[in-house]
């Protein structure tokens, strides 16, 4: 069992906790993540750490409330605690050697994407941060990323935060400034990284983005996360969950991940009392 010691609403669907997990806490590395199950009788789960702090030996992840364990999940108070947390997997973010980087979230993204930013900000690499949500109720971590970033950018679907626009209308205006990247990391919606990538091609820019399909035991033997890479197949979890962002099948990722759409849907609707929207 491990405590939740503190718990914050980012916005009204993203949670932050922080979880006393002092094993994990030691090793962890930006980019790697934890599988965890609320309770006894859920569902395992993957989740990417955002911060680590070994003194303390606590771990902070920040989620969405999307599906059934993460209903569950945000149900939890600081105090209680959840039944099981297995990390630190997958392999850590390379960030040793680079000078100048762009760091690109998008939405939740963000969670995943900053503590990479946090640590190459720390090794003295030069970081320019662009994030991105649909509008200004939904934006997280602003702060954390301004104090790391040396350039930052926040934008908004419909401008109410930031510039409206999306990240790849931001990373354009930096690349035709005359801005030259050892890498563009880029984390978020399957979607943005795929124009993302698209864009960094025609530049000739490279690109790593974070691949989070569905998981569930984090060791690849299960293969639910499964994906082509460069027309090779890959696992996220032991392979990933970093990847070269122009060798992604992203449309085949895209369609694995609304697999279990409907069974999701129809698990959250028993745990709420709701009809389920078959289909839809």
């Amino acid at each position: 069992m491990f405590q939740i010691t503190a718990k914050e609403f980012l916005n009204p669907t993203v949670v932050k906790m922080s979880i006393h997990a002092p094993d994990v806490a030691a090793k962890a590395q930006p980019g790697q993540f934890v599988i965890l199950r609320a309770d006894g009788e859920g569902e395992r789960i993957p989740l990417t750490m955002a911060d680590s702090d070994p003194d303390k030996g606590a771990v902070t992840i920040i989620f969405q409330i999307v599906g059934m364990e993460t209903t569950v999940l945000s149900g939890k108070n600081a105090g209680e605690f959840i039944e099981d947390f297995v990390g630190p997997l997958g392999m850590p973010s390379h960030v040793e050697g680079l000078k100048k980087v762009c760091v690109i979230g998008g939405g939740v993204g963000c969670a995943i994407a900053y503590p990479v930013a946090k640590k190459l900000h720390e090794l003295g690499t030069a970081v320019h941060s662009i994030i991105g949500f649909r509008n200004k109720e939904l934006v997280i971590l602003e702060d954390e990323f301004r104090a790391v970033s040396s350039r930052f950018l926040l934008m908004s679907d419909d401008g109410s935060a930031g510039e409206k626009g999306l990240v790849t209308n931001a990373l354009e205006k930096f690349i035709l400034d005359g801005e030259k990247y050892d890498e563009v990391i880029a984390i978020g919606p399957v979607i943005m990284m795929k124009f993302v990538a698209a864009l960094t091609k025609k530049y000739g820019q490279k690109t790593v983005v974070s691949m989070n399909p569905i998981m569930i035991d984090g060791t690849g033997m299960c293969g639910s996360c499964r994906l082509l890479v460069g027309g090779e197949v890959k696992f996220a979890c032991v392979d990933g969950p970093d990847f070269d962002g122009h060798l992604v099948d992203y449309d085949l990722l895209m369609k694995r991940n609304s697999m279990y759409r409907e069974h999701e849907q129809a698990c959250l609707c028993r745990l709420t009392g709701k009809e389920a929207a078959v289909g839809k």
